[in-house]
């Protein structure tokens, strides 16, 4: 369910998702980046990110 939620936040809000995942750090920064230049990208970068970390 909190997987859900994540994946959730992070089609609306893109970095949000990204700082439930990990935090503020290097990933959130670069997803903030990527989202002012894109919402597809952050959005990219934020699947990616859920996708490929464990909790």
């Amino acid at each position: 369910m909190l997987d859900f939620i994540r994946v959730l936040l992070s089609v609306l809000i893109p970095p949000l998702g990204v700082f439930f995942k990990v935090g503020i750090g290097v990933s959130f920064w670069v997803n903030i980046l990527l989202t002012i230049l894109g919402y597809i990208p952050g959005l990219v970068h934020a699947i990616w990110i859920l996708a490929s970390r464990r909790s």
